[in-house]
């Protein structure tokens, strides 16, 4: 059993944690985080996207003490005073939430896109989200969503 030091959705948490804790079980068991989902376990399918220190990763494939020291940001997270964050929104704009559970590690990987590059391409939009499985769509809306938040987070600064 380890202490780890982790700044949660910005708020500084302390934990102790087993070496062969996994960060997704962390997050839904400790922390009672449940939008981060765990679909395969085997970084497949990307329904347990978080972001590290603005880095989209797996936390399936993450173990809890690796995230020590470091910045993680769940879809619970973004909404900032009752407000969705802008992917979020565009989300819900777009219509591109089906039945919802791959939907939170798409935003993740979404706002991990958007941070390092805020005026995507088509193409690079489909690369960033290549790690996230959805069983209900054909991606049309959800890559229409990304572009949308670019665009609004463009036209807002």
């Amino acid at each position: 059993m380890a202490v780890i030091n982790i700044n949660l959705n910005g708020e500084d948490v302390s934990c102790h944690v087993e070496n062969t804790t996994r960060l997704v079980d962390l997050l839904r068991d400790q922390f009672n985080l449940c939008g981060t989902k765990e679909g395969c376990g085997q970084g497949e399918c990307g329904a347990c996207t978080i972001l590290m220190d603005d880095e989209a990763v797996h936390a399936c494939l993450v173990l809890a003490m690796q995230a020590n020291g470091h910045r993680i940001l769940t879809i619970e997270g973004l909404a900032k005073e009752g407000e969705l964050d802008v992917i979020q929104q565009a989300f819900l704009d777009a219509g591109a939430i089906q039945c919802g559970f791959c939907t939170p590690g798409m935003v993740m990987s979404a706002k991990g896109l958007l941070i390092k590059n805020p005026t995507p391409t088509e193409e690079e939009i489909r690369e960033a989200l290549e790690g996230n499985i959805c069983r209900c769509t054909g991606y049309v809306k959800i890559v229409e969503a990304v572009k949308l938040a670019a665009e609004r987070m463009a036209a807002s600064c």
